[in-house]
């Protein structure tokens, strides 16, 4: 049975499920606009009607400021103005940016660069006039290059390098260059066959390798300069080259023949850097003892030079003394000497006895008492008789 039937079980509300006088339709839609139209108008400054009615009702009009055609007379002017200058404000603080510490600001004016803006708070135009680009400069990137070249002694060299960098300028990184990742590549490339092939296998492998990589990252830099590219290679890191693999092992004999050279060397150079010093040693060594002689040769030179002039003036005051004691003292030089002893005998006597004393000296082993017999002075007797102390002597070792 439909709900507004009539009769008994007519008339049900199925919204509400009642039914009767109590019945309550769905909300009128024009209702609740004219209510919201009511409160927007008492909101915004709207005007009652002369009789007292609310605003926005049938015969209701608009105030002395109002736009016509508005609910409830509309916006006023003050309000307008209000709500404009709050906009205003909020448009212009839009235009506050902060930049961080690795990053730097490009600013764009109608899209056109305008000028670029440390770390820190700033404040530009805002939006549509002037926009920010922020740029990290301190982000290191870096790529591999990896190729095979020929060095300028024609032989093949398999080599790979690392290259890092930044962005150095960001203007320029942004405008100048429409793709500087690609052109630093491009020139890495460029620069690396143009330095290897100005070099030989051996320097390449060897000692030449640091060499090789400053020299091809100055190179890089100059070209990313030149083009304005707004990069700063920051370092080149180049691999251990390595020949090719169908010659690897006559080039290990070769790097293994070079460093037994080096090993040689290295071992002759120590070998001369310990001699050296010893035969400078000794050189001088000797030169000091040549100065000391001749120092001595001299200083005894002048002292027999400075005692023949002492003699001479001693002999010309008085020669038969001077003479006396200059042939005493030859003769206790020259007999000082021998082991001869020699006994003189009063006049008349027997002649001289030779007593062996030298050999009475140096027999190992002899007595006191032929020792003390080897030293006595010997007399001689007018009956050429020894002496007692030579008799006593010869008697005591014929008895033994």
């Amino acid at each position: 049975m439909a709900w507004n039937e009539p009769g008994g079980g007519g008339n049900k509300d199925p919204w509400s499920g009642r039914s009767g006088g109590d019945q309550q339709g769905p909300p009128d839609l024009d209702e609740v606009v004219r209510k919201l139209q009511e409160r927007l108008g008492g909101l915004f400054g709207g005007n009652k009607k002369p009789d007292g009615g609310e605003p926005g009702g049938k015969g209701g009009g608009s105030g002395p400021r109002g736009f016509p055609g508005l609910p409830g007379g509309g916006f006023s002017l003050k309000t307008l103005g209000v709500v404009g200058g709050i906009l205003f404000v909020l448009w212009l603080a839009s235009g506050i940016y902060l930049i961080q510490p690795a990053e730097r600001g490009v600013v764009l004016r109608f899209g056109a660069y305008a000028y670029m803006t440390e770390p820190g708070p700033h404040w530009r135009i805002p939006y549509p006039i002037e926009e920010v680009v922020k740029v990290n400069v301190d982000e290191i990137s870096s790529f591999t290059h990896k190729a095979a070249m020929l060095t300028q002694d024609e032989n093949i060299v398999e080599l790979e390098l690392t290259v890092q960098s930044r962005i150095q300028d960001a203007a320029d990184y942004l405008f100048q260059d429409q793709t500087p990742d690609k052109t630093l590549r491009d020139a890495t490339e460029t620069e690396v066959r143009t330095t290897i092939g100005a070099s030989k296998l051996d320097f390449i492998l060897t000692e030449g390798r640091s060499a090789v990589a400053i020299t091809i990252k100055d190179r890089v830099q100059s070209l990313m300069d030149r083009y304005k590219t707004g990069l700063e290679v920051t370092s080149v890191n180049m691999q251990p080259a390595k020949p090719p693999e169908q010659v690897k092992e006559s080039f290990d004999d070769a790097i293994k023949a070079r460093e037994d050279k080096e090993r040689l060397e290295n071992k002759a150079e120590a070998y001369a850097n310990e001699i050296v010093p010893q035969a400078r040693g000794e050189a001088a060594r000797m030169e000091a003892d040549a100065k000391a002689y001749r120092d001595r040769v001299i200083a005894s030179a002048e002292g027999e030079a400075s005692r023949f002039l002492s003699v001479l003036t001693e002999y010309e005051q008085a020669p038969e003394v001077t003479r006396e004691r200059l042939y005493l003292e030859t003769m206790e030089e020259v007999l000082g000497e021998t082991r001869k002893v020699m006994l003189d005998v009063k006049e008349g006597g027997n002649s001289l006895m030779y007593l062996p004393l030298d050999q009475l000296i140096n027999r190992e082993g002899g007595s006191g008492a032929a020792r003390a017999a080897a030293t006595a002075q010997a007399t001689g007797s007018e009956q050429g008789q020894a002496p007692k102390e030579t008799r006593d002597v010869a008697r005591e070792r014929r008895a033994r």
